[in-house]
């Protein structure tokens, strides 16, 4: 439950739906991602969603939902056609690739199509044909092993946001209706954190966050609570140095340049709900101190948002699911919520270019 009297972390005005349509990536295509999208086309009247068009082939789909026995009318079609489809009919933007995979069978024949998918959203958003990206989930082993160069997901996105041949720095911000987090440094083995951590990294991740929450989340003066990197954040430098030196000097550097930057704090006394009533996002030192608390709270209906690139993108928060994938039986709850609030980041982001 929200604390009394206090507006969602992160929250952002309940605006009209956008007239442009979301991009949806079709993800890996032996994961849950097919299923997802298309039992979210089947709920879209009841969940109120906006209207996407997935960037997929279009036979794939068609196979997918015939062997779940679920009626979905597949259309092809362009960007300008999608939202009137959408009522009738999943609109499709369809991939010349093949996709052979089966479902629960990760096959890296499929990559390229996975990589097109992702291409081609990012292409449609940046050209003004799509509103935002909304990404399936993709498994970085199946692209890896057909030759992919990028780390990950988000560093190919940046990737293709390049101006002038310099990457914007991706931040990845865990989001639902209570809490917002933010992880400083994301997937690296714990014993490397403390060597990664750095005052200049946390400043330049809070000031993305700051300047994302007032753009795309309408929160004038976003309040950003940071936790230590240590038990009881240090405790005076006797449980280790760094919240001292690194933490504290970038929460100061970020007051004086006019963010609310507090703490550091405890970790283990961040998240309650008295506590979650002070802030608007928490910036957590290392993966597990953010993801734990948002997944504990909302591990179905989380949402992955990418700030500080100059396009909006959210994806659910799970992954491929391979065990599960092809049985019908994955909820659509996270990507539901993904397409939700990217409408609404949308639609805010327009409302202050407006301005």
């Amino acid at each position: 439950m929200r604390a009394a009297g206090r507006p969602a972390p992160a929250a952002i005005s309940e605006h009209p739906l956008p007239s442009l349509p979301l991009a949806l990536t079709q993800g890996d295509p032996a994961g849950v991602g097919p299923e997802l999208t298309l039992r979210a086309w089947q709920e879209r009247r009841e969940r109120t969603l906006p209207a996407f068009a997935c960037i997929a082939n279009p036979g794939h789909l068609r196979r997918t939902a015939e062997r779940l026995g679920w009626h979905v009318p597949i259309r092809e079609c362009g960007w300008s056609d999608a939202p009137a489809v959408f009522s009738q009919a999943l609109p499709v933007i369809p991939l010349e690739q093949p996709v052979e995979a089966a479902a629960g069978e990760p096959d890296p024949s499929s990559a390229a199509a996975t990589i097109a998918s992702i291409d081609r959203a990012v292409a449609a958003v940046r050209s003004g044909q799509t509103g935002a990206v909304v990404t399936n989930p993709i498994a970085k082993s199946v692209l890896y092993a057909a030759g992919f160069k990028h780390p990950g997901h988000t560093e190919y996105l940046a990737h293709l946001a390049a101006d002038g041949g310099v990457e914007p720095l991706p931040v990845m911000m865990l989001w639902c209706e209570e809490l917002a987090v933010v992880p400083v440094t994301i997937h690296v083995p714990l014993r490397e954190v403390p060597d990664l951590l750095t005052a200049p990294l946390i400043v330049e991740t809070a000031r993305i966050v700051a300047v994302g929450l007032r753009r795309q989340f309408g929160i004038a003066a976003p309040r950003l609570a940071l936790s230590g990197l240590n038990p009881h954040a240090g405790e005076n430098g006797t449980m280790g140095r760094e919240d001292e030196e690194i933490v504290k000097p970038a929460i100061a550097q970020l007051r004086a340049e006019g963010v609310d930057a507090r703490g550091p704090y405890p970790a283990d006394t961040m998240f309650h709900a008295r506590a979650r009533a002070g802030y608007d996002v928490a910036l957590a030192m290392y993966h597990d101190q953010a993801l734990i608390p948002i997944k504990t709270i909302a591990f179905d209906d989380g949402v992955n948002v990418t700030l500080g690139l100059p396009f909006i993108r959210t994806s659910p928060d799970h992954g491929t699911a391979f065990d599960i994938a092809g049985r019908g039986i994955a909820r659509p709850d996270s990507l539901c919520a993904a397409l939700k609030l990217a409408a609404r980041m949308a639609e805010r982001q327009d409302t202050v270019s407006r301005a």
